[in-house]
């Protein structure tokens, strides 16, 4: 990356600081806003999917495995 844009190492590691603390608050944000989904939810099919939204925000988009049989 640093050269790539002529950076120097300094700059680049706080280039790669940045991008890292950025995708943590978007992911703090994501797994808030999937949490506020789940516990105001009161329909049991869309609690279900908001529960199953919570679980992706907080283990990973592969976290469930669909079941094809059902």
């Amino acid at each position: 990356m640093a050269r790539k844009k002529h950076l120097t190492m300094s700059r680049a590691l706080v280039v790669l600081a940045q991008r890292g603390v950025a995708a943590e608050a978007a992911a703090r944000e994501s797994l808030n806003t999937a949490y506020r989904r789940f516990m105001s939810e009161a329909d049991p099919e869309r609690k279900d999917e908001a529960g199953k939204d919570l679980i992706r925000a907080i283990f990973g988009k592969d976290a469930i495995a669909e079941d094809s049989i059902l």
